[in-house]
């Protein structure tokens, strides 16, 4: 507080990210007016309500009242919370253009800046350790399906993987499942494995999967119930055990296409795996995200660092950011955006498991070259290049300090 009293002569920023930390601003904005502040959604409250009771957000954005929706969706106190620390701060931004739109309905002020999200790639192996983690990462995934399918998977198995936050529908859960089912009407030449590692309401590991990973695996069966890794607490009620219920997976001896839910955080204690997520990724052929809402879109980001392509959608900030300075092909990025909206929902899982289907069909040659475009997109994201607009953001903050703001 000494150093940045009201005769100091210092340039001071207090950078405030979602609506959790507005009160902070508030106070800063009250008691040190001296410092510049600036505030950062990342997705605002009210949007992420919108999707996640179901409403269609796109075609219907120029429709939708901020202050309105929060009294029907009872959010009225984290979006006022947002709202004011919006308009209060000396700069406000977000991640991605979609995301500004957003803003400029729901919150009535468009944000000076758009930062969007990168990062430092500090959790991907050096390239001399790829070949050895990822030849790590498969077998302990194709040894635990294989332990819950009660056959040997082929160390050719495609492996395709959705993950994030458990919003079943925001982040296109539904829509993965869908996808692979589809895919499997293509009767893809390789095997095709799909996890679904989203954390859950879980209870444990499998005590019989286990016990069978400990054991020789020439006495592998079928487990009952072989699409998940560990115990749910809610099994009824839980959205993605019941849509792969309700689409028929099964992972029966003459499954082409096997998917499996893993409903834990994968910290490296997880009971089956006993690794963390990023030891996992790197096994992986493909992942699939293929968001409804999505300011931004780390998981494809990080995909592609460890050279893994990645399908993904217009609807968010990343996709959003490949279809703006690259072009849109698997060969030329590692990345295929494919264009949703709020009525497409069939032709967009159709893209998805074509996607897939070629993918399959690829080449060891073909792949590498993938793979490698991957990384080299994941490259441009780092931030030392996004940092920039963060300067541009700081900068607008220290010209706005001072002034009344509504």
């Amino acid at each position: 507080y000494y150093k940045v009293g009201p005769r100091s002569h210092k340039n001071v920023i207090a950078h405030f990210d979602e609506w959790t930390t507005g009160m902070g601003l508030l106070y800063v904005k009250w008691k040190l007016p001296q410092v510049a502040t600036v505030f950062t959604t990342h997705a605002t409250s009210i949007g992420r309500s919108i999707c996640g009771n179901g409403k269609p957000l796109y075609g219907q954005l120029q429709n939708y009242n901020g202050d309105q929706m929060a009294r029907e969706l009872n959010m009225e106190a984290k979006h006022s919370l947002e709202k004011t620390a919006a308009h209060q701060a000396d700069c406000f931004t977000t991640v991605s253009e979609i995301t500004a739109i957003e803003c400029e309905q729901l919150l009535d002020l468009r944000p000076q800046v758009v930062t969007p999200n990168g990062f430092e790639k500090n959790f991907v192996p050096p390239r001399s350790r790829f070949k050895k983690e990822r030849q790590s990462a498969r077998k302990l995934m194709l040894e635990a399906a294989s332990a819950l399918v009660g056959r040997t998977l082929p160390e050719h198995t495609m492996i395709v993987a959705t993950s994030g936050r458990c919003e079943y529908r925001n982040k296109g859960i539904d829509m993965f499942l869908d996808a692979i089912a589809a895919l499997g009407f293509r009767a893809p030449r390789r095997e095709t494995l799909a996890f679904v590692m989203v954390p859950a309401w879980s209870k444990a590991a499998r005590e019989d999967l286990v016990k069978a990973l400990e054991s020789d695996h020439e006495g592998w069966h079928r487990l009952p119930d072989p699409v998940m890794t560990h115990t749910l607490n809610n099994p009824d009620s839980d959205p993605i055990i019941n849509r792969i219920h309700a689409i028929g997976f099964t992972n029966s001896a003459d499954s082409h296409v096997n998917v499996i839910y893993v409903p834990c955080y994968l910290n490296g204690t997880d009971g089956i795996f006993n690794a963390e997520y990023y030891d996992l990724l790197i096994g992986m052929d493909a992942t699939v995200f293929p968001s409804y809402y999505e300011p931004w879109g780390y998981t494809p980001l990080e995909s592609i660092a460890f050279g893994v392509p990645t399908v993904t959608t217009s609807l968010s900030g990343f996709g959003q950011w490949i279809l703006s300075t690259t072009d849109n092909q698997m060969y030329s990025c590692g990345v295929n955006v494919i264009g949703r909206g709020d009525y497409n929902y069939s032709e967009v899982v159709d893209n998805i498991a074509r996607t897939l289907a070629d993918l399959n069909e690829c080449d060891e040659e073909e792949t590498a070259k993938i793979s490698s475009a991957a990384m080299h997109t994941s490259s441009r994201a780092a931030w030392s290049y996004f940092v920039a607009y963060y300067i541009d953001a700081f900068e607008v903050a220290l010209a706005n300090r001072n002034t009344n703001r509504k």
